[in-house]
Protein backbone atom coordinates (compact mmCIF):
# COMPACT_ATOMS: atom_id res chain seq x y z
CA UNK A 1 0.00 0.00 0.00
CA UNK A 2 1.23 3.36 -1.21
CA UNK A 3 2.12 5.79 1.82
CA UNK A 4 -0.47 8.31 2.62
CA UNK A 5 1.13 12.42 2.25
CA UNK A 6 -1.58 14.69 2.69
CA UNK A 7 -0.59 18.30 1.57
CA UNK A 8 -2.36 21.37 1.51
CA UNK A 9 -0.83 24.88 0.20
CA UNK A 10 -3.90 26.78 2.11
CA UNK A 11 -3.06 29.69 4.58
CA UNK A 12 -5.18 30.63 6.63
CA UNK A 13 -5.28 34.90 7.97
CA UNK A 14 -4.90 35.25 11.54
CA UNK A 15 -7.02 38.21 11.31
CA UNK A 16 -9.92 36.37 12.28
CA UNK A 17 -8.74 34.97 15.29
CA UNK A 18 -7.20 37.77 16.56
CA UNK A 19 -9.32 40.64 16.24
CA UNK A 20 -12.14 39.29 18.53
CA UNK A 21 -15.73 39.85 18.02
CA UNK A 22 -15.59 41.48 14.65
CA UNK A 23 -17.17 41.26 11.80
CA UNK A 24 -15.86 40.00 8.12
CA UNK A 25 -18.65 40.36 5.50
CA UNK A 26 -17.83 38.63 2.34
CA UNK A 27 -18.38 41.21 -0.16
CA UNK A 28 -17.33 39.23 -3.81
CA UNK A 29 -15.01 37.04 -5.17
CA UNK A 30 -12.22 38.21 -6.94
CA UNK A 31 -10.56 37.43 -10.29
CA UNK A 32 -8.91 34.13 -8.79
CA UNK A 33 -12.76 32.85 -7.67
CA UNK A 34 -11.19 33.58 -3.91
CA UNK A 35 -14.03 35.17 -1.27
CA UNK A 36 -13.27 38.30 -0.38
CA UNK A 37 -14.40 39.86 2.89
CA UNK A 38 -14.80 43.38 4.41
CA UNK A 39 -13.59 44.12 8.04
CA UNK A 40 -13.49 47.38 9.47
CA UNK A 41 -10.72 48.32 11.83
CA UNK A 42 -11.88 50.39 15.02
CA UNK A 43 -9.15 53.21 15.75
CA UNK A 44 -9.14 53.13 19.46
CA UNK A 45 -7.86 56.37 21.34
CA UNK A 46 -7.60 57.55 24.45
CA UNK A 47 -6.71 61.30 26.04
CA UNK A 48 -3.29 59.78 27.17
CA UNK A 49 -2.43 59.36 23.47
CA UNK A 50 -2.18 63.33 22.93
CA UNK A 51 0.58 63.14 25.81
CA UNK A 52 2.45 60.15 24.97
CA UNK A 53 2.81 61.21 21.02
CA UNK A 54 3.36 64.63 21.85
CA UNK A 55 0.27 65.89 19.73
CA UNK A 56 -0.22 69.33 19.24
CA UNK A 57 -3.42 70.95 17.28
CA UNK A 58 -6.57 70.10 16.18
CA UNK A 59 -6.20 67.89 13.13
CA UNK A 60 -8.74 65.49 13.93
CA UNK A 61 -6.73 63.24 11.63
CA UNK A 62 -3.51 62.90 14.47
CA UNK A 63 -5.81 62.91 17.44
CA UNK A 64 -9.95 61.75 16.46
CA UNK A 65 -12.09 61.96 19.58
CA UNK A 66 -13.12 58.12 20.65
CA UNK A 67 -16.24 56.82 18.76
CA UNK A 68 -18.98 54.41 19.20
CA UNK A 69 -18.29 51.66 16.78
CA UNK A 70 -21.01 50.59 13.97
CA UNK A 71 -23.40 48.39 15.66
CA UNK A 72 -22.77 48.57 19.64
CA UNK A 73 -24.13 50.47 22.12
CA UNK A 74 -20.92 50.70 24.15
CA UNK A 75 -17.96 53.47 24.44
CA UNK A 76 -15.67 51.29 23.20
CA UNK A 77 -12.61 48.95 24.44
CA UNK A 78 -9.42 49.93 25.54
CA UNK A 79 -6.65 48.90 23.45
CA UNK A 80 -5.24 45.54 22.95
CA UNK A 81 -8.76 44.21 25.06
CA UNK A 82 -9.86 40.83 24.21
CA UNK A 83 -13.58 41.46 24.52
CA UNK A 84 -15.70 44.01 21.89
CA UNK A 85 -18.30 45.98 22.73
CA UNK A 86 -20.61 44.30 19.75
CA UNK A 87 -21.80 40.68 20.69
CA UNK A 88 -19.88 40.41 23.47
CA UNK A 89 -21.26 38.81 26.76
CA UNK A 90 -21.02 41.62 28.64
CA UNK A 91 -22.96 44.22 25.94
CA UNK A 92 -25.76 41.33 25.73
CA UNK A 93 -26.31 41.83 29.93
CA UNK A 94 -26.58 45.43 29.90
CA UNK A 95 -28.90 44.96 27.61
CA UNK A 96 -31.01 43.13 29.22
CA UNK A 97 -30.37 44.39 32.87
CA UNK A 98 -31.10 47.59 31.16
CA UNK A 99 -34.64 47.22 30.00
CA UNK A 100 -37.55 48.86 31.88
CA UNK A 101 -39.58 46.08 34.12
CA UNK A 102 -36.95 42.87 32.73
CA UNK A 103 -36.01 40.28 35.12
CA UNK A 104 -34.02 37.34 35.17
CA UNK A 105 -35.51 34.14 35.69
CA UNK A 106 -34.09 31.63 38.08
CA UNK A 107 -34.58 27.86 38.34
CA UNK A 108 -34.39 26.24 41.24
CA UNK A 109 -31.03 25.53 41.42
CA UNK A 110 -29.95 29.66 40.41
CA UNK A 111 -29.25 28.60 37.23
CA UNK A 112 -31.02 31.14 34.35
CA UNK A 113 -34.27 29.61 33.23
CA UNK A 114 -34.42 30.65 29.16
CA UNK A 115 -38.40 30.26 28.36
CA UNK A 116 -38.10 29.51 24.08
CA UNK A 117 -40.37 30.58 21.70
CA UNK A 118 -42.66 27.52 20.32
CA UNK A 119 -41.64 25.79 17.44
CA UNK A 120 -44.64 25.92 15.25
CA UNK A 121 -47.59 28.76 14.85
CA UNK A 122 -49.76 26.53 14.94
CA UNK A 123 -49.41 26.04 18.94
CA UNK A 124 -53.10 27.06 20.60
CA UNK A 125 -51.41 28.76 23.83
CA UNK A 126 -47.92 30.16 22.97
CA UNK A 127 -45.90 31.73 26.06
CA UNK A 128 -44.20 34.77 23.33
CA UNK A 129 -45.83 36.48 20.40
CA UNK A 130 -45.07 34.32 17.43
CA UNK A 131 -41.89 35.10 16.15
CA UNK A 132 -41.63 37.06 12.92
CA UNK A 133 -40.85 35.92 9.49
CA UNK A 134 -37.21 36.52 8.76
CA UNK A 135 -36.30 37.15 4.80
CA UNK A 136 -32.79 36.10 4.50
CA UNK A 137 -30.30 39.73 3.17
CA UNK A 138 -27.79 39.49 0.89
CA UNK A 139 -25.10 42.47 1.99
CA UNK A 140 -22.73 44.14 -1.01
CA UNK A 141 -20.52 46.64 -0.85
CA UNK A 142 -23.10 48.84 -0.11
CA UNK A 143 -23.48 47.75 3.07
CA UNK A 144 -23.45 50.88 5.22
CA UNK A 145 -27.13 51.74 3.09
CA UNK A 146 -28.19 48.31 5.20
CA UNK A 147 -26.68 48.83 8.57
CA UNK A 148 -27.72 52.76 8.63
CA UNK A 149 -26.94 56.24 9.29
CA UNK A 150 -25.17 55.36 12.30
CA UNK A 151 -22.28 53.02 10.45
CA UNK A 152 -22.11 55.75 7.77
CA UNK A 153 -21.48 58.19 10.60
CA UNK A 154 -18.68 55.90 12.17
CA UNK A 155 -16.55 55.37 9.47
CA UNK A 156 -15.84 58.66 8.49
CA UNK A 157 -14.57 59.41 11.96
CA UNK A 158 -12.25 56.65 13.35
CA UNK A 159 -12.96 53.10 11.47
CA UNK A 160 -10.65 51.96 8.88
CA UNK A 161 -12.90 49.41 5.75
CA UNK A 162 -10.11 46.92 4.57
CA UNK A 163 -11.15 44.04 1.58
CA UNK A 164 -8.79 40.98 2.43
CA UNK A 165 -9.07 37.40 1.76
CA UNK A 166 -9.48 34.82 4.56
CA UNK A 167 -7.31 32.17 2.92
CA UNK A 168 -4.84 31.59 0.32
CA UNK A 169 -2.22 29.74 -1.84
CA UNK A 170 1.46 30.69 0.10
CA UNK A 171 1.72 32.95 -3.59
CA UNK A 172 -0.76 35.42 -2.57
CA UNK A 173 -1.17 35.72 1.10
CA UNK A 174 -0.77 39.22 0.60
CA UNK A 175 -4.24 39.93 0.18
CA UNK A 176 -4.52 38.94 3.77
CA UNK A 177 -4.69 41.06 6.87
CA UNK A 178 -1.51 39.78 9.07
CA UNK A 179 -0.75 41.44 12.75
CA UNK A 180 2.69 42.70 11.41
CA UNK A 181 0.54 45.07 9.18
CA UNK A 182 -1.39 45.99 12.57
CA UNK A 183 1.60 46.55 14.32
CA UNK A 184 3.02 48.71 11.93
CA UNK A 185 0.45 50.87 11.79
CA UNK A 186 0.17 51.55 15.69
CA UNK A 187 3.70 52.72 15.18
CA UNK A 188 3.16 55.02 12.68
CA UNK A 189 -0.11 56.31 14.72
CA UNK A 190 1.96 56.61 17.30
CA UNK A 191 5.02 58.40 15.82
CA UNK A 192 3.10 60.47 13.60
CA UNK A 193 5.17 63.35 13.71
CA UNK A 194 8.12 61.43 12.10
CA UNK A 195 5.43 60.68 8.99
CA UNK A 196 3.65 64.30 9.05
CA UNK A 197 4.40 66.02 5.59
CA UNK A 198 6.97 63.29 4.65
CA UNK A 199 7.65 60.96 1.69
CA UNK A 200 6.62 57.38 2.21
CA UNK A 201 7.11 54.34 -0.32
CA UNK A 202 5.54 50.62 0.78
CA UNK A 203 7.33 47.81 0.23
CA UNK A 204 5.33 44.69 -0.56
CA UNK A 205 2.20 46.68 0.97
CA UNK A 206 -0.46 43.42 -0.01
CA UNK A 207 -3.88 45.02 1.40
CA UNK A 208 -2.47 48.30 1.91
CA UNK A 209 -3.50 48.57 5.12
CA UNK A 210 -0.06 50.51 6.10
CA UNK A 211 -0.66 52.51 3.56
CA UNK A 212 -3.56 53.73 4.64
CA UNK A 213 -2.63 54.90 7.81
CA UNK A 214 0.54 56.87 6.39
CA UNK A 215 -1.20 58.19 4.27
CA UNK A 216 -3.52 60.29 7.38
CA UNK A 217 -0.29 61.98 7.52
CA UNK A 218 2.23 62.12 5.07
CA UNK A 219 2.04 64.39 2.27
CA UNK A 220 2.91 61.56 -0.11
CA UNK A 221 2.32 57.46 0.22
CA UNK A 222 3.79 55.09 -2.84
CA UNK A 223 2.23 51.90 -2.21
CA UNK A 224 3.60 48.82 -4.25
CA UNK A 225 3.58 45.68 -4.58
CA UNK A 226 3.09 42.73 -7.43
CA UNK A 227 0.37 41.45 -9.06
CA UNK A 228 -2.74 43.30 -11.18
CA UNK A 229 -4.94 41.54 -8.70
CA UNK A 230 -3.63 42.13 -5.41
CA UNK A 231 -3.02 45.43 -6.94
CA UNK A 232 -6.78 46.19 -7.83
CA UNK A 233 -7.52 45.25 -4.07
CA UNK A 234 -5.08 47.69 -2.69
CA UNK A 235 -6.67 50.90 -5.11
CA UNK A 236 -10.02 49.82 -3.59
CA UNK A 237 -9.14 50.08 0.03
CA UNK A 238 -7.89 53.40 -0.68
CA UNK A 239 -10.99 54.37 -2.12
CA UNK A 240 -12.83 53.09 1.04
CA UNK A 241 -10.80 55.23 3.01
CA UNK A 242 -11.06 58.16 1.03
CA UNK A 243 -12.65 59.85 3.96
CA UNK A 244 -9.57 59.48 6.05
CA UNK A 245 -6.46 59.87 3.22
CA UNK A 246 -7.89 62.26 1.06
CA UNK A 247 -7.94 62.01 -3.03
CA UNK A 248 -4.60 61.45 -4.99
CA UNK A 249 -4.88 58.66 -7.31
CA UNK A 250 -2.52 58.39 -9.97
CA UNK A 251 -3.27 59.14 -13.45
CA UNK A 252 -2.43 55.90 -14.95
CA UNK A 253 -2.98 53.29 -12.00
CA UNK A 254 -0.31 50.25 -11.30
CA UNK A 255 2.42 52.25 -13.26
CA UNK A 256 5.16 55.46 -12.90
CA UNK A 257 5.31 58.06 -14.56
CA UNK A 258 8.79 60.48 -14.75
CA UNK A 259 7.30 62.81 -12.34
CA UNK A 260 6.52 60.47 -9.71
CA UNK A 261 9.80 58.46 -10.19
CA UNK A 262 11.85 61.93 -10.12
CA UNK A 263 9.50 62.50 -6.59
CA UNK A 264 10.01 59.32 -5.06
CA UNK A 265 14.04 59.74 -5.39
CA UNK A 266 14.08 63.52 -4.59
CA UNK A 267 11.63 63.06 -1.51
CA UNK A 268 11.31 59.76 0.03
CA UNK A 269 12.36 59.73 3.56
CA UNK A 270 11.05 56.56 4.97
CA UNK A 271 10.08 52.69 3.96
CA UNK A 272 7.89 50.55 5.19
CA UNK A 273 7.16 46.59 4.62
CA UNK A 274 5.30 44.56 7.14
CA UNK A 275 4.94 40.91 7.49
CA UNK A 276 7.18 40.05 4.11
CA UNK A 277 9.73 37.85 5.69
CA UNK A 278 8.46 34.24 5.52
CA UNK A 279 10.64 32.80 2.47
CA UNK A 280 14.04 33.85 2.29
CA UNK A 281 13.98 34.41 -1.27
CA UNK A 282 11.50 37.22 -0.60
CA UNK A 283 13.57 38.49 2.31
CA UNK A 284 16.57 38.56 0.38
CA UNK A 285 14.50 40.34 -2.87
CA UNK A 286 13.64 43.14 -0.42
CA UNK A 287 16.71 43.61 1.31
CA UNK A 288 18.32 43.85 -2.33
CA UNK A 289 15.85 46.69 -3.02
CA UNK A 290 16.42 48.57 0.16
CA UNK A 291 19.80 49.05 -0.71
CA UNK A 292 18.85 49.82 -4.60
CA UNK A 293 16.79 52.21 -3.32
CA UNK A 294 19.42 53.72 -0.48
CA UNK A 295 22.06 54.33 -3.46
CA UNK A 296 19.49 56.15 -5.51
CA UNK A 297 17.76 58.02 -2.65
CA UNK A 298 18.71 62.04 -2.00
CA UNK A 299 17.93 61.72 1.01
CA UNK A 300 19.01 60.21 4.58
CA UNK A 301 16.08 57.44 5.45
CA UNK A 302 15.00 54.95 7.59
CA UNK A 303 13.60 51.91 6.80
CA UNK A 304 10.52 50.42 9.00
CA UNK A 305 10.17 46.70 9.31
CA UNK A 306 7.87 44.85 11.17
CA UNK A 307 7.90 40.98 11.47
CA UNK A 308 6.52 38.11 13.63
CA UNK A 309 8.70 35.16 14.49
CA UNK A 310 6.58 31.62 13.85
CA UNK A 311 7.75 29.11 15.37
CA UNK A 312 7.29 25.76 13.72
CA UNK A 313 8.21 22.12 14.27
CA UNK A 314 10.32 20.63 11.11
CA UNK A 315 11.39 16.80 10.87
CA UNK A 316 14.60 18.26 9.44
CA UNK A 317 15.72 19.60 12.92
CA UNK A 318 13.11 17.45 15.08
CA UNK A 319 12.59 20.67 16.82
CA UNK A 320 10.89 23.70 16.82
CA UNK A 321 12.50 26.60 15.15
CA UNK A 322 12.05 29.94 13.35
CA UNK A 323 13.87 29.80 10.12
CA UNK A 324 12.39 32.26 7.96
CA UNK A 325 12.97 34.39 11.30
CA UNK A 326 16.17 33.45 11.80
CA UNK A 327 17.12 34.46 8.03
CA UNK A 328 15.55 37.77 8.18
CA UNK A 329 17.73 38.31 11.28
CA UNK A 330 21.06 36.82 9.16
CA UNK A 331 20.12 39.65 6.50
CA UNK A 332 19.95 42.58 9.44
CA UNK A 333 23.21 41.77 10.19
CA UNK A 334 24.95 41.33 6.82
CA UNK A 335 23.19 45.28 6.29
CA UNK A 336 24.86 46.35 9.20
CA UNK A 337 28.30 45.35 8.54
CA UNK A 338 27.79 46.32 4.92
CA UNK A 339 30.39 49.21 3.84
CA UNK A 340 28.70 50.62 0.65
CA UNK A 341 30.90 53.37 -0.40
CA UNK A 342 29.28 56.38 0.68
CA UNK A 343 26.30 55.28 2.58
CA UNK A 344 26.36 53.51 6.32
CA UNK A 345 23.82 51.30 7.76
CA UNK A 346 22.71 51.40 11.51
CA UNK A 347 20.39 48.61 12.42
CA UNK A 348 18.64 48.83 15.92
CA UNK A 349 15.15 47.10 17.48
CA UNK A 350 11.50 49.53 18.24
CA UNK A 351 10.47 48.36 22.02
CA UNK A 352 6.95 47.55 20.86
CA UNK A 353 5.23 49.10 24.11
CA UNK A 354 3.83 52.17 22.27
CA UNK A 355 -0.17 52.84 22.83
CA UNK A 356 -2.10 50.81 21.17
CA UNK A 357 -4.69 52.32 18.91
CA UNK A 358 -5.89 49.25 16.82
CA UNK A 359 -7.83 46.19 18.62
CA UNK A 360 -6.04 43.15 18.20
CA UNK A 361 -3.71 40.74 20.21
CA UNK A 362 -0.02 42.10 20.06
CA UNK A 363 2.09 39.18 21.16
CA UNK A 364 5.66 38.97 21.94
CA UNK A 365 6.41 37.14 18.66
CA UNK A 366 5.93 40.82 16.76
CA UNK A 367 8.57 42.73 16.09
CA UNK A 368 9.76 46.01 14.20
CA UNK A 369 12.89 47.02 13.10
CA UNK A 370 14.71 50.28 12.21
CA UNK A 371 17.56 50.46 9.78
CA UNK A 372 18.66 53.59 9.18
CA UNK A 373 20.57 54.77 6.08
CA UNK A 374 23.06 57.77 6.83
CA UNK A 375 26.05 59.15 4.22
CA UNK A 376 29.56 58.55 5.83
CA UNK A 377 30.72 61.97 6.98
Amino acid sequence: MDEVTFKSDTVLSDVHLYTPNQRHLMVRLNSMGQPVFLSRFQLVWNQDSRTDSGTQGDDHRAVPTEETPAGTGSTGSPPGSSCSSEGSPTQAGADVTGQEGAGAQLDEDGDLDVVRRPRAPSDPDPVWPLRDKVHPMILTQEEDEVLGDKARESSTHDIIRIEHTMATPLEDVGKQVWRGALLLADYILFQWDLFQGRTVLELGAGTGLASVVAATLAQTVYCTDVGADLLAMCQQNLALNSHLTGSGDPEAPFSWSEEEISDLYNHTTILLAAEVFYDDDLTDALFKTLLRLARRLQNACVAILSVEKRLNFTLSHLDVTCEAYDHFRSCLRQLEQLRDGPLRFAVEPVEASFPQHLVYERIRQLELWKIFVEPVR
